[in-house]
């Protein structure tokens, strides 16, 4: 089995790190495990963590695991196994958005490892279920997300596309790159995330849950074709200096997805994309900016930001759940 990502919640810290050993011993062993004493700080190990299940003590300081959970899960879809010393909050639990439910054992129980056993077990059942988020309307549902990088993209876009779940729309990323480095690019990244990429040849039809990179020395487009979206791939003059350019893909995706689509621009050196990341917005698309900090070039991402083509900026650690939330809204 692949190992997962878990966050354990818990005020109480003997109970907190008796979890996390128990865990370990029937979680698979690539499995890493992160803490949090309360709803704050589990808020923020969120964001820099990523879990891909969270187990949620109920009886905590400050907020409530339930209440906790509500709030969470207006922005973020974050899978949960609630534990509780009480039967009664249950049905409450999954109400709130919990995936599981498991009462706290006694101390003999807690000896035996069978409880570990069970919360392992259920755990991963709940981080690898895949469970398709119904939008609200076809108007409404993201049909493609577009990304755009340079100086420091490779390991950033490496990062966000590990932290996606499906389901998801099709994704189309430019990064400024040299040809063959491109193709081996998409496979490092075929082998690391939970989606299919490739390098893009032309005449591709996007599917949900695929990746396309364009090629180190063409620009790609996204196309409208008989009601489906498809890539095209040319040679062409240099566009901001590069080809491929951030802003031939961007443009592109603004004029077929329209306000269906989300653009995210991240670090990088000069101005490709903005412009392009403008006008997606200005077509209705949801756009995102990799933040300052974060950047190892906070370049394309302050001129997208600063001529107002990015709505909302974000860390990298936060990205992957901002495309997800805006994808899944």
């Amino acid at each position: 089995m692949i190992g997962i990502r878990v966050l354990v919640v818990d005020d109480s810290m003997l109970f907190r790190e008796a979890l996390v050993k128990g865990l370990s011993q029937y979680l698979p062993k690539d499995s890493l495990i992160e803490r949090a004493k309360d709803s704050f700080e589990a808020r923020d190990k969120i964001l820099e963590f990523e879990p891909d299940v969270m187990i949620l003590d109920v009886e905590m300081p400050r907020m409530d695991g339930i209440e906790f959970l509500r709030r969470l899960l207006m922005q973020y879809p974050q899978p949960t196994v609630v534990l509780s010393g009480s039967e009664r909050y249950h049905e409450p639990a999954l109400k709130a958005g919990a995936k599981d439910f498991m009462v706290k054992p006694d101390a003999a129980l807690l000896r035996t490892g069978q409880f570990f056993a069970e919360l392992a077990q259920r755990a991963y059942n709940v981080a690898k279920s895949q469970q398709p988020v119904q939008p609200a309307s076809n108007r409404t549902a993201k049909k493609l997300i577009a990304i755009g990088a340079s100086t420091g993209g490779t390991e950033a876009i490496a990062k966000i596309l590990g932290g996606l779940t499906l389901p998801l729309p099709g994704i189309v990323i430019v990064q400024h790159i040299p040809p063959l480095f491109s193709a081996l690019f998409a496979e490092r990244l075929n082998t690391t995330c939970c989606m299919e990429v490739k390098e893009a040849k032309g005449g591709e039809h996007i599917v949900p849950g695929h990746v396309y990179i364009a090629p180190g020395d063409k620009h790609m487009r996204v196309k409208k074709v008989a009601g489906n979206l498809q890539i095209e791939c040319s040679m062409g003059e240099r566009v901001n200096g590069h080809c491929p350019s951030v802003d031939v893909l961007f443009d592109s995706v603004a004029e077929a997805v329209g306000d269906r689509a989300v653009g995210v621009i991240l670090t990088g050196m000069g101005n490709d994309g903005a412009q392009g990341l403008l006008k997606m917005r200005q077509n209705g698309a949801k756009t995102l900016g990799q933040n300052e900090a974060s950047s190892v070039v906070y370049g394309m991402p302050r001129v997208a930001y600063e001529i107002g083509a990015v709505e909302r900026q974000l860390s990298l650690t936060g990205m992957a759940i901002g495309i997800t939330s805006l994808v899944r809204s």
